[in-house]
């Protein structure tokens, strides 16, 4: 059986405006899976202020700030950022002055 291999032109996805409603304030493009869920892919997009409630990881968690700034109880990370959540790991999540990232999830996300 071949690889199967997915393709997205973010920067197009980004101006086509192909937002959806995630949660207050923050608004998502689904690139595969189910959100939050095992094998899945999105691009979140935080307006200013949007904060994302505590939650646990049952595997990893990549976040890839594309533009603005996240952060978390860790720490403040910039366009270009690079976050590794690692299994059982336990954050929030919130950005003052919004933001959009990439984030890969390998396994559900739980939220209290």
């Amino acid at each position: 059986m071949e690889p199967i291999s997915l393709r997205f032109d973010l920067r197009g996805l980004i101006e086509q405006n192909a937002w959806e409603p995630f949660r207050d304030g923050i608004d998502v493009i689904r690139l595969h899976g189910d959100i939050g869920k095992a094998g899945s892919t999105a691009l979140l997009r935080y307006q200013p202020g949007a904060t994302l409630p505590p939650h646990s990881h049952c595997g990893f968690e990549h976040i890839l700030t594309l533009e603005g700034v996240q952060q978390d109880e860790r720490g403040t990370y910039h366009e270009g950022s690079l976050v590794m959540n690692f299994p059982g790991s336990h954050h929030s999540v919130a950005s003052p002055k919004g933001c959009t990232v990439l984030v890969i999830w390998s396994a559900d996300v739980l939220f209290e």
